[in-house]
């Protein structure tokens, strides 16, 4: 009899995992569970009849390493090849990197005179730096802070500067609360494995599985630093729902779970707002918060873990200038946005667009009206790290195999907040899900 497995959630990781299950050789039956009105989850473009393409969410995807080739397989996969917009390593949007400081704009030194010499916002050559970490004994600690463990090996300056706005940049979130085992697994390994994160970083850590295409090889010899689609970031959901489309698969918008239960058969019965589906095996692609709730009163152990995983808001204001080549993104909030906003549910869009048109006149120096603006805020969007976060997911891990539950957590949750981090994540569940049933 065909087995079924159920994925809840149809965000990026949601799809990647009904793809990798449509590919099978002995494919199951899929279900695709979304309780909004779209899939693609936070991929989300809006296109305009000028051309213009706003992105609301990730507007940009690194080829490097492991998940960043595996990410490119599959877009090669899908034939979305001639849709890749590279940015190349020498395109001045790799090259020139900008830090606000001090009510100033400053560009990030590149290069190697940029290190060896004094570059504002920082007070001494970034080579100090280097050096200082090359001599910094190895950490003792299971797991630190970002800014505690950079402070510790590189210096507090580039702690306070760089990697704070790195962490908001990338996270969300403050440098002083997230894990550096988690956030930055590729540092803490080095350090544990060479004593030095430059050391680690230029020696390597062994070759990973091999992810080869033509576009990763592309990527490499034209140094790409990032790339995006054509038609916008939603292009690549949209590619992956004419696959499943094809494949047969049943995708459910408007479908609110409300339950998950154990049935007597061993079966999961999932409890939808109006009606319910049985499957053998559920994938979860949503939040770790939202599965915490749907979990029966047995499975506390667990959803006291997934509890333990916040999630930071953030407002995305989309404007575009007339006579300006691309519209501008300015994004709010993050780990400060209840304390500078107010509560995400409630806050009006005038106080965010007013903030960002505010952001752009101080850092730019564009005092005109956008001709369009776009305003969202993206509830509980960046899950957040914060110090033991390894050791909840190593938990949740335990507890799923000792319980022999047939339940695969994948998404932003556990593993990486990227995009590539996002698909990897799913394709490696749904390999070991496949291999449990041979």
């Amino acid at each position: 009899m065909q087995r079924t497995v159920a994925v809840v959630g149809g965000g990026i990781s949601g799809l990647t995992a009904c793809y990798h299950l449509a590919r099978s050789p002995n494919a199951p039956k899929i279900i695709l569970l979304e309780g909004s009105g779209r899939l693609g989850g936070w991929l989300h473009s809006t296109r305009t009849e000028d051309g213009a393409i706003f992105e609301h969410g990730p507007r940009g995807i690194r080829p490097a390493g492991t998940v960043g080739k595996n990410t490119l397989l599959m877009v090669s996969e899908l034939g979305l090849d001639a849709d890749v917009l590279p940015v190349p390593g020498d395109h001045p949007a790799s090259k020139n990197r900008y830090l606000y400081v001090s009510r100033a704009l400053h560009r990030l030194p590149s290069g190697i005179g940029g290190v060896l010499r004094t570059v504002p916002p920082f007070t001494r050559p970034l080579l100090w730096s280097g050096l200082r970490e090359l001599a910094a004994p190895r950490g003792t600690q299971p797991d630190e802070t970002i800014h505690s463990f950079v402070s510790r090996r590189f210096g507090k300056e580039l702690a306070d500067i760089a990697i704070d706005s790195l962490c908001r940049g990338v996270f969300a979130g403050d440098c002083r609360a997230l894990s550096v085992r988690s956030c930055f697994p590729a540092l803490f390994e080095a350090e544990q494995r060479r004593r030095s994160v430059i050391l680690g970083m230029v020696l390597g850590g062994g070759k990973g599985p091999a992810l080869d295409s033509a576009l990763s090889r592309r990527a490499c010899d034209e140094r790409w630093s990032q790339w995006s689609l054509r038609g916008g970031m939603e292009t690549l959901p949209e590619a992956l729902q004419d696959f499943l489309r094809q494949r047969g698969v049943e995708m459910h918008c408007h479908a609110r779970l409300r339950r998950l239960e154990r049935t007597a058969a061993e079966c999961w019965q999932i409890t939808l707002e109006d009606g319910s589906v049985r499957a053998d095996h559920v994938i979860s692609a949503i939040p770790a918060r939202a599965l915490a709730v749907l979990l029966p009163g047995w499975a506390e152990p667990l959803a006291q873990e997934l509890r333990s995983i916040e999630a930071v808001s953030v407002g995305v204001v989309n404007l575009q200038y007339n006579g300006a080549t691309l519209p501008i993104t300015v994004m709010l909030g993050g780990a400060w946005f209840k304390q500078g906003f107010g509560d995400p549910d409630t806050v009006p869009q005038a106080v965010l667009l007013s903030r960002a048109k505010e952001a752009v006149r101080a850092h730019l120096g564009i005092v005109a009206e956008p001709s369009r603006t776009i305003v969202k805020v993206l509830k509980a969007c960046i899950p957040q790290y914060t110090l033991g976060h390894w050791q909840r997911t190593e938990t949740m891990s335990r507890y799923l195999e000792q319980e022999g539950l047939p339940l695969s957590l994948i998404g932003a949750s556990y593993q990486g907040v990227s995009v590539n981090d996002c698909i990897y994540s799913a394709k490696m569940a749904v390999t070991r899900l496949l291999d449990q049933a041979c």
